[in-house]
Parts: structure tokens; C-alpha cells; sequence
């Protein structure tokens, strides 16, 4: 035997109702730190650091790998290739 029972209530009501604790404020503190901390790092964040960090360090010139992909990618758009593909 199966049944279905469909429950229209809201997050409010149905916390209530299981007897789970509020933790409403404790929720907007927490955003709030968060907020606050996230703004902080926007702030004293360095472009060219965070670069840094994302490329390679193995690499000497760390913008070596940016550059083949900026290569690669444009390459996509050169003559030859467009010809190749309007024939398909």
C-alpha cells in the first residue's frame, strides 16, 4: 500500500512544526560577517597577485600560458579556418 500526502506550507510553518530552532538571526550574522570580510579582500585584492597565483609558477613568464590561449582562441577566427568550415 503507498500513499502521498502533500504538505502546502511555508520554511516558517514547517520549522514550527518539526520543533527545529529558529536560527534566523544567527543565519543574517553570519552573512553579515561574510559580507564584511568578502568586501575587506575586494579592497586590498591585487590584480596582478592573483594572476600570479592562477598561472603557473613552473612557467618563467607567468602570462606564457594566457598567451597561447589568447593565440589558440584566435586562431579559431583566421581565414583559413572560416573557408574550411563554409564548405561543410
Amino acid at each position: 500500500m503507498k500513499f502521498t500526502v502533500d504538505v502546502d506550507c511555508t520554511p516558517e510553518e514547517a520549522r514550527r512544526f518539526l520543533g527545529l530552532p529558529d536560527v534566523t538571526a544567527l543565519q543574517e550574522e553570519a552573512m553579515a560577517e561574510i559580507r564584511q570580510k568578502m568586501m575587506e579582500m575586494i579592497q586590498t585584492s591585487d590584480p596582478e597577485a592573483l594572476m600570479k597565483s592562477w598561472m603557473p609558477s613552473s612557467v618563467p613568464d607567468s602570462m606564457k600560458g594566457l598567451d597561447q590561449m589568447q593565440k589558440m582562441f584566435w586562431s579559431q577566427f583566421s581565414p583559413q579556418n572560416t573557408k574550411s568550415n563554409d564548405s561543410d
